[in-house]
């Protein structure tokens, strides 16, 4: 019965760490708040306020985001709400980004190095938000039309600081 156990216990933390391991590329970015300035291509501010954890016995990267919550751009508060996942039929990171204004917007993750890369349908254009790693307080943060490793049009611009 103690072997039936210890296996039992054994494959649960496989399990586990196998999970976490899928989500392994947010690792430098769970458990800090990061905070981003800048303004988007068309003059409008940009501000941003995220904090990542990990969720569901880490099955799940959670990231709350504070940022604009009117048209106006003059009130501040939680503008987001999103869920990063490994998917184990597709085997790849999928997000859900749910936003106050009743907006959803879903697509894939990868990286390449230590980049995080997000992509999703915007329209009828396929939009890449890039984490571009310069340190591990710091990333480059793009937003654009990503094609073949080449950024054909930026829409935003800007980094990303841990907030110590």
């Amino acid at each position: 019965m103690k072997n039936y156990i210890l296996i039992f216990i054994l494959l649960v933390s496989i399990g586990a760490y196998a999970q976490k391991s899928n989500l392994s590329i947010f690792d430098n970015l769970v458990e800090k708040t990061w905070k981003a300035n800048g303004n988007w291509g068309d003059g409008s501010k940009f501000y941003q306020e995220i904090n990542f954890e990990y969720s569901l016995d880490n099955s799940i990267v959670i990231a709350k985001s504070i940022g604009y919550i009117d048209k106006e751009q003059t009130k501040l508060g939680l503008r987001n709400h999103g869920i990063r996942m490994y998917d184990k039929v597709t085997k790849s990171l999928k997000f859900w980004e749910f936003d106050v204004f009743g907006g959803l917007t879903k697509g894939t993750v990868f990286s390449k190095g230590k980049n995080i890369i997000y992509q999703y349908t915007y329209g009828t254009s396929t939009v890449t938000d890039m984490w571009e790693y310069v340190n591990d307080s710091t990333y480059n943060f793009k937003v654009g039309n990503y094609v073949n490793g080449e950024w054909e049009q930026l829409y935003l611009s800007t980094q990303f600081k841990e907030v110590k």
